[in-house]
């Protein structure tokens, strides 16, 4: 499955499924109807989402395989890569599919806010689950879509179409709250290895070596995307992954400064930091006080 297929168009994207195209930028499907897709790996140059109703095989995202439930809506954005089980050579799809060109959206209100939607950026086995309930709302959704691809197209067209895949994508935000919520002691349990994580860094040679511990180091430790842990350290503590680590940084930076054989540049360069300075500005603005200020009062 070496072949990347390019899924730049709309069109093209319906071609492969054997459906008709009402608009040349956005389509909805009932994958019931569509015919069977081959395995293989694909490139989108489109916003797609999945509504499956069966388990349908393994697909890949990225390096993560994630195995289908009932009712999981999987969202996929322009320039990411995503495909089928290498053993599999054909699916049948089955429940839904939206897929819309970014021009749909360019001087939308939507357009203006695709990037706040974060689960475009999850990994796919971070996809939503739904409940039957949810599933119904989506279902509707998608039909209102369908109903104003099927109506003749006039002045207001855009503007519907635009609207209710917002709409949409607003209700997918509240569902992933919900299952923030629901899977609250496994994302406990995520918020402790987190903070291991930072811990084990500070105590090892990595802030010489790779400099100040990122969003995307932790988050690749646990095996999540940087956007998933992001949200849903925000979700649990109210502040940003971001802001968690420089909260460790400065409590680990207020123990170094009762050292004082030891300079604030080295200090500095032993968090991680490539210039005192930056340290200096960092420290005053969480603080209160430069790192000189806080060792005379401490």
């Amino acid at each position: 499955m070496d072949e990347i297929i390019k899924q730049e168009s709309v069109s093209q994207f319906n071609n492969l499924r054997g459906q008709e195209t009402l608009h040349p930028l956005v389509s909805i499907l009932d994958q019931s109807k569509s015919k069977p897709v081959p395995a293989a790996r694909f490139y989108s140059g489109l916003y797609i989402i999945f509504l499956k109703d069966i388990k349908c095989g393994e697909i890949s995202y990225g390096r993560n395989n994630y195995d289908y439930q009932e009712g999981t809506l999987v969202f996929i954005s322009p320039g990411q890569v995503w495909g089928t089980e290498e053993k599999m050579r054909t699916i049948q799809p089955k429940g839904w599919a939206l897929a819309f060109h970014p021009d749909l959206i360019h001087g939308t209100s939507l357009g203006k806010n695709i990037r706040d939607y974060n689960f475009f950026s999850y990994d796919v086995n971070e996809a939503l689950h739904l409940s039957e309930r949810e599933r119904q709302i989506i279902v509707e959704s998608f039909n209102k879509i369908l109903y104003e691809l099927e109506h003749a197209i006039d002045k207001h067209s855009k503007t519907l179409i635009v609207s209710n895949i917002e709409l949409f994508l607003n209700y997918c935000v509240r569902f992933y709250d919900r299952q923030f919520i629901t899977r609250d002691n496994i994302h406990k349990d995520v918020l402790v290895r987190f903070e291991a994580i930072l811990d084990d860094y500070f105590q090892s040679d990595k802030p010489h070596t790779l400099g100040l511990p990122s969003v995307k180091y932790c988050a690749a430790k646990l095996f999540l995307s940087a956007n998933y842990l992001g949200d849903l350290i925000k979700k649990e503590t109210g502040k940003s992954a971001q802001e968690q680590i420089q909260l460790k940084l400065m409590d680990i930076a207020k123990e170094k400064m009762f050292d004082k054989s030891k300079s604030i540049g080295e200090i500095s360069y032993d968090l991680g930091f490539k210039h005192p300075g930056h340290f200096s500005r960092m420290f005053k603005n969480e603080t209160g006080h430069t790192p000189n200020e806080f060792r005379s009062i401490n």
